[in-house]
C-alpha cells in the first residue's frame, strides 16, 4: 500500500472510498522522530480507523522555524513517518498551516498537541471533533538539537 501521497487526487480517491471509517487528522514538522512524536501519533491513531498526517514542507518549515532547519529534508521524513504502523498516509504541505488540507479532508477528528488551546486549532471548524494531546514531557526537537550542538 502507498502510504506517502503526492497530490490530492490520490487523497480524494482515499477519501472516497472510507466506508464509514473515522478519518483522524494531524500535521507538523517531524524533523527529527523521537519518543514524544511516536506517542503522540499512535494516541492519534487510537482516536480513529484511519490516520492521514499532513507534513510541512522544507519551505514551509523553513518559515515557520528558521534557515538552519529542517534537519532531514521532506522527502527523508515523510518515509520515516510512513513507516510508522500507526500512520496510514502522509501527505506533503507548503503552506505554513494545513487549513486547505483540512477543508480538503473534513476529518471526523482533528488533533493537535497539549501545547495548544483548542480555539488556537487551524481549521478546527473543518472537523466533527478537536482532540488535544498531551505531549510526553521532555521531548523536542529543539532539545535534541541543543543537546547535539553541545555535545
Amino acid at each position: 500500500m502507498k502510504k506517502i501521497l503526492n497530490n490530492l487526487e490520490e487523497l480524494k480517491n482515499i477519501l472516497n472510498a472510507r466506508e464509514g471509517k473515522k478519518i483522524v487528522f494531524t500535521n507538523g514538522c517531524f524533523d527529527i522522530i523521537h519518543r514524544g512524536h511516536v506517542e503522540y501519533l499512535q494516541k492519534a491513531k487510537e482516536l480513529g480507523d484511519i490516520l492521514i498526517l499532513g507534513l510541512n514542507s522544507d519551505d514551509s518549515v523553513r518559515r515557520l522555524k528558521g534557515a538552519s532547519r529542517p534537519i532531514n529534508n521532506e522527502t527523508d521524513r515523510a518515509i520515516v513517518l510512513s513507516a510508522l504502523e500507526c500512520i496510514d498516509y502522509v501527505v506533503i504541505f507548503d503552506e505554513d498551516t494545513p487549513l486547505e488540507l483540512i477543508k480538503f479532508i473534513k476529518p471526523d477528528i482533528l488533533v493537535k498537541g497539549g501545547d495548544y488551546k483548542i480555539e488556537e486549532v487551524v481549521g478546527r471548524e473543518y472537523a466533527k471533533q478537536t482532540v488535544l494531546i498531551d505531549f510526553v514531557n521532555g521531548y523536542s526537537t529543539t532539545n535534541i538539537i541543543k543537546k547535539i550542538n553541545i555535545n
